[in-house]
């Protein structure tokens, strides 16, 4: 079921505020405005789970979580979640005070809640100043809303004997403190005193100010970290690429978090630095085709989770089937699912089907003594150098290596450790049966001279005149590659990828980030912008592995480019006519190119 959640190293769901947090949630918040105003919170096990999640504690009370990321599709009550925490936030007791002997007890507004015995005891924040974070002036938005109704109509209300007082822009709490909603440039007059901040529809946040904004609020969290516990929650539905939302700079980030985890399960040093303290829970359906009602239901149904509780089902498949919803609108609002940029080399949807089940470790996908073919792209100072096999037998394709050039301070005067690409080339000649090695040499001139009197006369396939060199730089053979490529990775056999590719979350970006560009002998691909920091050499070095494997089985000659996925010892099918006229026009494209050269 594609419902993804990373916590902190070390949260465990016995030691946590968040049961304490249900109870005090359930008993004195109601829901907002909307069909269900007014009637009592009640949360089943997905949402509870997440509360929980939230509240995790280590071993001495201190909180694991400092920020929290919450996707759902449209819908799902993300806004009522985020009003609840903030009213807990603001008058609960959501900081650690001790561990229970058994039978202590927490008393608010005449409900008693008992703790056990080793539960974590509760305590209101001093002096919360809890912030929710809006887009426009004048809009307090969904949580804000809720909150409002809560402290005017619900249980909370008697708090206004004690001091509360709730206006339409601000609320000042019983014991000091306040709750604010604030737009871009109210939050960056304000002194910076948060202990809790909401970011309700992060993927809203892709304006400069409103970046700023996410950046500067959550920044003064650190301020009374130490005292006060502080951390913030995102709640979005799905970002559109490219937009450089705040929920797209998350999303990134939880890739990182997610090979740092991989790199300390491997004994490597992971690219984070600090504690991991981000607990991420997104759910989504990767269905690709939308025409079939029965699968979609069961996507519709797959994303929405506990939340197909107080949705439409049928609602929501009409929408989806309403001809001025776009399918990119659907897959990214109904399913919350990653759409790709209008220029990806690859969706999304593409790269899960192939690297589904694969191994995630460089090199895991291949066994000892395999025949396969490198590929090799890269830089000595800037971007990212990588080293990709390809298996002769069936086309799998797995990086050995790539080395990425940091960010921040280490950036300074760094460059690519030439003995690590060097050791990474000498063991893959020495695991495997290498037959084809294609290398783009513009910045390892010296290095590919040295492997071509190294390895040169061990390959069965030379790259052409000489036996590593293969320019990417040159349009029409490029983009001639990476077609084949591009059609091997897309197409099935019996409903299953014929070409499969690592789960290696670095792989995985780097081909993710590709992007298509269109250039005079046909479409190649790039970074999405020349300053992008976002990486895809990978994506390149995959390809001249692949067309690496290609040249080898058609027996050293340049393959012929029908583009049809083909296996080992077999011929392909004919195409399909709409394939067929596709190779009509590309090979029409070859003669013309044959004829410029």
């Amino acid at each position: 079921m594609p419902h993804k959640i990373v916590r902190p190293p070390g949260s465990t769901r016995s030691r946590t505020l968040g049961w304490l947090a249900l109870w005090w949630i359930e008993t004195f918040v109601v829901h907002g405005p909307g069909d269900v105003q007014g009637e009592p919170v009640r949360h089943g096990d997905e949402y509870s789970t997440f509360v929980v999640d939230c509240y995790a504690l280590d071993a001495d009370g201190g909180r694991l979580v400092d920020s929290a990321f919450f996707s759902r599709p449209k819908g799902c009550d993300k806004s009522g979640l985020g009003s609840r925490l903030v009213l807990f936030e603001a008058l609960g007791p959501c900081r650690f005070a001790g561990w229970a002997q058994g039978g202590e007890t927490y008393t608010f507004l005449g409900q008693t809640y008992t703790y056990e015995k080793g539960e974590p005891m509760g305590k209101p924040v001093s002096t919360p100043y809890v912030r929710i974070l809006a887009t426009e002036e004048g809009q307090t938005g969904n949580v804000y809303d809720t909150i409002y109704f809560n402290l005017t109509d619900g249980p909370l209300a008697e708090l206004k004997a004690y001091g509360l007082d709730c206006g339409l822009t601000r609320v000042a709490l019983p014991y000091g403190g306040e709750i604010t909603p604030s737009t871009a440039g109210a939050s960056s007059k304000d002194g910076g005193k948060e202990t809790f901040v909401v970011a309700d529809e992060s993927h809203l946040y892709n304006t400069k100010a409103l970046r700023e904004m996410h950046s500067t609020v959550t920044r003064n969290l650190v301020k009374r970290k130490k005292s006060a516990g502080t951390w913030y929650l995102e709640t979005t539905t799905m970002y559109l690429p490219g937009e450089e939302s705040v929920a797209e700079a998350t999303y990134k980030y939880m890739q990182l978090v997610e090979e740092s985890m991989q790199a300390v399960a491997n004994g490597k040093k992971p690219k984070l630095r600090g504690r991991i303290r981000m607990l991420f829970d997104h759910r989504w359906s990767d269905l690709v085709d939308l025409s079939d009602e029965q699968k979609l239901a069961e996507a519709v149904a797959e994303a929405y989770g506990e939340a197909m509780d107080w949705n439409s089902l049928e609602g929501v498949v009409d929408k989806i089937f309403d001809p001025r919803t776009t399918p990119s609108e659907s897959r990214r609002y109904y399913l919350n699912a990653l759409t790709e940029a209008s220029n990806a080399w690859l969706t999304p949807a593409e790269i899960a089907r192939v690297s589904d089940g694969m191994p995630v470790k460089m090199g895991g996908c291949l066994r000892k003594g395999d025949r396969i073919a490198l590929g090799f792209d890269g830089a000595q100072t800037n971007d990212a150098t990588a080293l990709v096999a390809c298996r002769i037998e069936d086309g799998t394709v797995d990086p050995l290596l790539i080395i990425e050039k940091p960010d921040g301070p280490e950036a300074e005067d760094w460059r690519v450790d030439e003995v690590a690409v060097d050791a990474a080339v000498a063991h893959a000649f020495s695991e495997y049966k290498v037959e084809a090695f294609f290398a783009d040499p513009p910045h390892w001139q010296d290095r590919i001279d040295a492997w071509e009197l190294e390895y040169g006369e061990r390959l069965a396939v030379k790259a052409g005149h000489d036996a590593i060199r293969w320019w990417t730089k040159r349009d029409a053979p490029m983009a001639l590659a990476l077609e084949r490529f591009h059609l091997n990775l897309t197409a099935t056999e019996n409903g299953a990828p014929m070409v499969r590719m690592s789960a290696n979350p670095v792989f995985v970006r780097h081909m993710t980030n590709a992007r298509r560009w269109p250039r005079r002998g046909g479409v190649v691909i790039g970074k999405e912008g020349k300053n992008s920091v976002r990486k895809m050499d990978a994506a390149m070095a995959a390809t001249l592995a692949f067309e690496a494997r290609a040249r080898v089985l058609a027996g050293g000659e340049a393959p012929e480019d029908d583009f049809v996925p083909f296996k080992v010892g077999a011929r392909p099918s004919p195409p399909a006519a709409g394939e067929r006229g596709r190779l009509a026009r590309r090979a029409a494209l070859r003669q013309r190119l044959a004829s410029m050269q």
